[in-house]
């Protein structure tokens, strides 16, 4: 499992007091905000085992563009909604390649911005996310039979920081947890649960409205 994104993000979080000479412009109750980036999907290393302990199943990153749209209802509180296009993870099983899968994560979270009127204004949210799974091909070991990952619902934690660079204009990064287990059924039987549970890193820039 590789973390380009999280890294550069990290570094970018940790250097953004330098990054910022320019006069702040504050968020206010009533603004939208709407953020385009790369995010990248990173489930945890060990996503459990199947078929009575048998099968071990390992979920890979995927990386896709993403869009998030952000109402202020006063100037420290915010209500996200975060969309992308599907992301494409390869199922392992045992360590042979079994599947293909993709999934939309739509997740919404309320937002609190530490600083509306600083250049740097790093913020906190927890939320909710539903995931649906669709479009699972399998092959490999399992080439023929009817692989299933049923959608999940669970909670979603965030850590983030906008970085103004004009009045509407502003760099993003940010971190997120998701609680993300999916029931797995092969040919209609239940084998048990996948805990995907991912790291999500989204670096981008957005607008204000």
């Amino acid at each position: 499992m590789s973390f380009p994104l999280r890294t550069t993000l990290l570094g970018l979080v940790a250097a953004s007091p330098l990054l910022v000479t320019l006069p702040a412009h504050a968020y206010e109750a009533g603004d939208w905000l709407v953020k385009f980036g790369v995010t990248q999907v990173n489930p945890k290393s060990n996503n459990g085992k199947l078929a009575n302990g048998t099968l071990a199943v390992d979920v890979e990153d995927a990386t896709q563009p993403s869009i998030s749209v952000t109402y202020m209802a006063t100037r420290n509180l915010g209500i996200e909604v975060l969309g992308a296009l599907p992301f494409n993870h390869t199922v392992t099983l045992n360590g042979d390649k079994s599947a293909t899968t993709k999934h939309l994560p739509p997740t919404v979270t309320a937002q609190w911005f530490f600083l509306p009127d600083a250049q740097v204004n790093p913020y906190v949210g927890v939320g909710l996310n539903y995931t649906t799974f669709f479009n699972t091909r399998e092959t490999g070991p399992i080439s023929g039979a009817n692989l299933k990952l049923e959608d999940s619902w669970g909670v979603a934690a965030q850590v983030g920081v906008d970085i103004k660079i004009t009045e509407s204009l502003y760099a993003n990064a940010s971190v997120r947890y998701m609680d993300i287990d999916s029931k797995a059924k092969l040919n209609g039987a239940r084998i048990g649960t996948v805990h995907i549970d991912p790291v999500v890193s989204t670096l981008g820039f957005g607008m204000r409205f």
